[in-house]
């Protein structure tokens, strides 16, 4: 978390004292639900009841982007694409890897403590004229997100749902376009133990007669059926728009004979990412009578695009490949990314995952293919022991050798010592192990 140190708390229009800094406002945040800020209360009654406290109403263009993975990447797409184009661009993205600020964007730059502070002064008057209702910390932080975009007028804004669609905070607003990226096992807690439930949460997003886009190539019956009930404009990849190309440049396509062709590959590595560059392209076909934007904003958007921790791999020898991947879906592309790389003489994983995962399925796909695991301990909410993943790896016969360190710091520290030049280090699991590796990359250790 990134705040300002201050000393007292200044008062609220209501004369209660507010935290004084960033660092101080999340803080209390943190308290503020009784599940702290790992908790997780789906539902929209709280969010619409201190949205309408707020009088917020939206004066742009919405999209929408839900998804169980590339809707991050997808969000990204659009930012970029758009900012290039020339909009003043707001995008609301979760989680953050260093810094809150992260989550909150108007032209891909995170915004300041300052906004951030009165968003927050904002949406806790509105609370606390709504009986003081109990929001989640990604609740608090979805209204805020909007007050500091609605005080800064952007043009377009992009929101990504934090967790399903349906009963996510993000859903307290009307896209004009929505996107749901894939569909695949994780929260099944929440969302539903099967494709099909997890489908039809995810549809909650679409809306009567606006764009509903899917680019899981293979759709749930219930996400299709959702569509047609709410009488969206439902759009699917390879029936109303699409992609092929080769390894230097593809081209996009899409309904009444489109074609966008010559495309440089996406500046994001992976496989997947291909699809979510569609994705995003689809959407922009949608929207493009109120937000018409240029072939070269399209191919500025798509290539110079940089997002940390999705496939990144860092300078140097040996080679480091940061990734936030943390589910079966996502592991089984790291996989395959990686297969595609080239050779590298051995593979360390530094791997650290939350509890609630399907951990044994999401490490599957990486059956052989690790010389050494460095398994760490993650120290927060809902965190795994790194004894926890050994035993998995162990019972699951992947391979390779283990060691348990006491956190993801430690386990790339222990990965930077065994590792050769002609080796590569693959960080992933997490983004709180991702995040944890990063800031010891920056700190030089």
């Amino acid at each position: 978390m990134s705040g300002q140190q201050g000393g007292g708390s200044p008062a609220t229009a209501s004369g209660a004292l507010a935290p004084a800094s960033l660092a101080a406002w999340l803080a209390y945040l943190e308290d503020l639900h009784p599940r702290g800020q790992a908790g997780i209360e789906l539902g929209l009654e709280r969010v619409l009841l201190v949205k309408e406290a707020l009088r917020q109403q939206l004066r742009c263009p919405l999209i929408t982007v839900a998804g169980t993975n590339g809707k991050g990447s997808t969000c990204a797409y659009l930012e970029a694409i758009y900012t290039f184009a020339g909009y003043r661009v707001g995008c609301y993205s979760s989680p953050h890897l260093l810094r809150y600020n992260e989550r909150v964007r108007i032209d891909g730059l995170p915004v300041s403590d300052e906004l951030l502070c009165a968003a927050f002064a904002k949406v806790e008057e509105a609370r606390k004229s709504c009986a003081e209702v109990a929001l989640t910390y990604f609740e608090f932080g979805t209204l805020a997100a909007l007050e500091v975009f609605l005080a800064q007028e952007v043009e377009v804004l992009i929101l990504e749902v934090g967790l399903g669609g349906r009963l996510d905070a993000v859903n307290a607003y009307d896209p004009d376009c929505a996107v749901v990226t894939s569909i695949a096992l994780d929260h099944t807690e929440w969302l539903g133990p099967t494709r099909e439930a997890i489908g039809f949460e995810k549809a909650g997003i679409f809306r009567a007669g606006k764009p509903a886009l899917c680019a899981d190539p293979d759709p749930p019956a219930a996400l299709i059926a959702q569509a047609l009930a709410v009488d969206a404009d439902l759009q699917l990849l390879g029936h109303d728009f699409g992609y092929f190309g080769d390894q230097t440049q593809w081209t996009f396509w899409g309904r009444g004979g489109l074609r966008r062709g010559g495309l440089a590959n996406p500046g994001l590595r992976g496989r997947c990412q291909l699809r979510n560059a569609c994705a995003a392209l689809a959407a922009v076909e949608c929207l493009k009578a109120g937000l018409p934007v240029s072939m070269s904003a399209v191919r500025r958007g798509l290539i110079e695009l940089q997002l940390p921790g999705r496939f990144q791999v860092l300078p140097g020898r040996p080679a480091i490949i940061l990734d936030v991947a943390h589910n079966p879906q996502a592991l089984g592309e790291l996989a395959d990314n990686l297969a595609g790389m080239g050779f590298f003489a051995r593979t360390l994983a530094v791997v650290g995952m939350l509890a609630d995962k399907d951990i044994a399925g999401s490490l599957a796909p990486l059956a052989g293919k690790i010389d050494c695991w460095l398994l760490a301990d993650l120290d927060v909410p809902r965190g795994a022991s790194a004894a926890t993943l050994a035993a998995v790896v162990t019972a699951a016969a992947l391979g390779g050798e283990i060691e348990c360190l006491a956190s993801p710091a430690q386990a790339y520290a222990r990965s930077a010592k065994l590792a050769g030049e002609n080796d590569r280090i693959a960080v992933f699991g997490s983004f709180y192990t991702v995040a944890a590796v990063m800031r010891s990359l920056q700190n030089g250790r």
